[in-house]
Protein backbone atom coordinates (compact mmCIF):
# COMPACT_ATOMS: atom_id res chain seq x y z
CA UNK A 1 0.00 0.00 0.00
CA UNK A 2 1.17 3.61 -0.71
CA UNK A 3 2.35 5.75 2.44
CA UNK A 4 0.07 8.68 2.39
CA UNK A 5 -1.31 11.67 5.44
CA UNK A 6 0.68 14.48 7.02
CA UNK A 7 1.52 14.15 10.48
CA UNK A 8 2.38 17.20 12.56
CA UNK A 9 4.30 16.43 15.25
CA UNK A 10 6.98 17.08 18.33
CA UNK A 11 10.19 16.04 19.17
CA UNK A 12 11.43 15.92 22.43
CA UNK A 13 15.06 17.72 24.25
CA UNK A 14 16.32 14.26 23.36
CA UNK A 15 15.53 14.07 19.50
CA UNK A 16 12.42 10.96 19.75
CA UNK A 17 9.37 11.70 17.79
CA UNK A 18 6.57 9.48 17.99
CA UNK A 19 5.24 7.75 14.73
CA UNK A 20 2.59 7.25 14.30
CA UNK A 21 0.36 3.71 13.76
CA UNK A 22 -1.33 4.50 10.78
CA UNK A 23 1.80 5.41 9.23
CA UNK A 24 3.54 2.31 10.69
CA UNK A 25 0.89 0.09 9.65
CA UNK A 26 0.65 1.61 5.99
CA UNK A 27 4.25 0.32 5.64
CA UNK A 28 3.02 -3.29 5.70
CA UNK A 29 5.54 -5.16 7.33
CA UNK A 30 4.69 -7.65 10.19
CA UNK A 31 6.30 -7.24 13.41
CA UNK A 32 8.30 -3.77 12.48
CA UNK A 33 11.16 -2.88 15.04
CA UNK A 34 12.69 -0.12 13.44
CA UNK A 35 13.42 1.76 9.99
CA UNK A 36 16.55 3.40 8.50
CA UNK A 37 16.73 7.37 8.15
CA UNK A 38 18.87 8.56 5.79
CA UNK A 39 19.49 11.99 4.00
CA UNK A 40 16.77 13.32 1.28
CA UNK A 41 16.10 15.77 -0.68
CA UNK A 42 14.73 19.65 0.34
CA UNK A 43 16.82 18.84 3.32
CA UNK A 44 14.01 16.40 4.57
CA UNK A 45 14.67 12.93 5.90
CA UNK A 46 13.80 9.88 4.26
CA UNK A 47 12.26 7.14 6.38
CA UNK A 48 12.74 3.78 5.25
CA UNK A 49 11.46 0.14 6.84
CA UNK A 50 14.25 -2.01 6.77
CA UNK A 51 12.39 -3.74 3.49
CA UNK A 52 11.82 -0.95 1.88
CA UNK A 53 15.55 0.39 2.34
CA UNK A 54 16.75 -3.13 0.76
CA UNK A 55 15.02 -2.49 -2.24
CA UNK A 56 16.44 0.96 -2.66
CA UNK A 57 19.58 -0.38 -2.08
CA UNK A 58 19.09 -2.60 -5.32
CA UNK A 59 18.01 0.40 -7.30
CA UNK A 60 21.21 2.02 -6.16
CA UNK A 61 23.36 -0.94 -7.03
CA UNK A 62 21.82 -1.50 -10.62
CA UNK A 63 23.54 1.98 -11.33
CA UNK A 64 26.95 2.21 -13.34
CA UNK A 65 29.49 2.27 -10.07
CA UNK A 66 31.84 3.60 -12.81
CA UNK A 67 29.91 7.14 -12.86
CA UNK A 68 31.78 9.45 -10.10
CA UNK A 69 28.26 11.23 -9.18
CA UNK A 70 26.62 7.86 -8.40
CA UNK A 71 29.39 6.43 -6.26
CA UNK A 72 29.54 10.18 -4.50
CA UNK A 73 25.95 9.70 -4.01
CA UNK A 74 26.19 6.47 -2.67
CA UNK A 75 28.70 7.18 -0.21
CA UNK A 76 27.14 10.52 1.10
CA UNK A 77 23.64 8.57 1.32
CA UNK A 78 25.09 5.25 2.85
CA UNK A 79 27.78 7.23 5.16
CA UNK A 80 24.61 8.73 7.05
CA UNK A 81 21.89 6.32 6.30
CA UNK A 82 20.94 5.09 10.28
CA UNK A 83 19.44 2.20 11.09
CA UNK A 84 16.57 3.78 14.62
CA UNK A 85 14.76 1.71 16.71
CA UNK A 86 10.78 1.68 17.67
CA UNK A 87 10.69 2.20 21.41
CA UNK A 88 7.54 1.15 23.62
CA UNK A 89 5.65 4.00 22.70
CA UNK A 90 6.31 3.93 18.85
CA UNK A 91 8.96 6.55 19.08
CA UNK A 92 12.78 7.00 17.28
CA UNK A 93 15.52 8.90 18.77
CA UNK A 94 16.57 10.67 15.69
CA UNK A 95 20.80 11.03 15.45
CA UNK A 96 22.05 14.46 16.17
CA UNK A 97 23.47 14.56 13.12
CA UNK A 98 20.30 13.19 10.66
CA UNK A 99 18.59 16.65 12.53
CA UNK A 100 21.11 18.92 12.03
CA UNK A 101 21.27 17.85 8.35
CA UNK A 102 17.53 18.29 8.39
CA UNK A 103 17.24 21.22 10.45
CA UNK A 104 14.78 19.36 12.68
CA UNK A 105 13.50 21.94 15.06
CA UNK A 106 10.65 20.89 18.19
CA UNK A 107 8.05 21.16 15.52
CA UNK A 108 8.17 18.46 12.61
CA UNK A 109 6.13 17.09 9.93
CA UNK A 110 6.00 13.69 8.34
CA UNK A 111 4.59 12.81 5.35
CA UNK A 112 3.83 9.54 3.73
CA UNK A 113 5.41 9.37 0.33
CA UNK A 114 4.38 6.41 -1.49
CA UNK A 115 7.49 3.73 -0.60
CA UNK A 116 8.60 6.32 2.23
CA UNK A 117 8.27 9.06 4.62
CA UNK A 118 9.85 12.02 5.02
CA UNK A 119 10.83 13.70 8.29
CA UNK A 120 10.55 18.34 7.57
CA UNK A 121 11.38 20.97 9.67
CA UNK A 122 7.83 22.42 10.38
CA UNK A 123 8.56 25.94 8.76
CA UNK A 124 10.36 24.13 5.70
CA UNK A 125 7.47 22.37 4.76
CA UNK A 126 5.42 25.27 5.20
CA UNK A 127 7.81 27.41 2.80
CA UNK A 128 8.10 23.97 0.57
CA UNK A 129 3.94 24.08 -0.10
CA UNK A 130 3.87 27.38 -0.19
CA UNK A 131 6.55 28.02 -3.17
CA UNK A 132 5.01 25.11 -4.75
CA UNK A 133 1.31 24.69 -4.08
CA UNK A 134 0.48 26.90 -7.80
CA UNK A 135 2.80 24.58 -10.03
CA UNK A 136 0.96 21.44 -8.38
CA UNK A 137 -1.35 20.99 -11.65
CA UNK A 138 1.68 21.57 -13.90
CA UNK A 139 3.27 18.72 -11.86
CA UNK A 140 0.52 16.51 -12.12
CA UNK A 141 0.46 16.64 -15.98
CA UNK A 142 4.65 16.32 -15.84
CA UNK A 143 4.12 13.25 -13.58
CA UNK A 144 1.59 11.35 -15.75
CA UNK A 145 3.44 11.93 -19.09
CA UNK A 146 4.02 9.38 -21.12
CA UNK A 147 7.47 8.53 -21.85
CA UNK A 148 8.69 9.22 -25.27
CA UNK A 149 9.04 5.77 -27.50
Amino acid sequence: MALTGTYTRSMDDKNRLAIPKRLCDEFGEVDLKGFVLAPGTNNALDMYSPAGFERLARKVSRQSSNRAEVRNYARMFYSRAEKVELDAQSRIRIPERLAEFAGLERDVVLLGVHDHAEIWNSSAWDRFLSDHNSAFDEMAAKAFELPSP
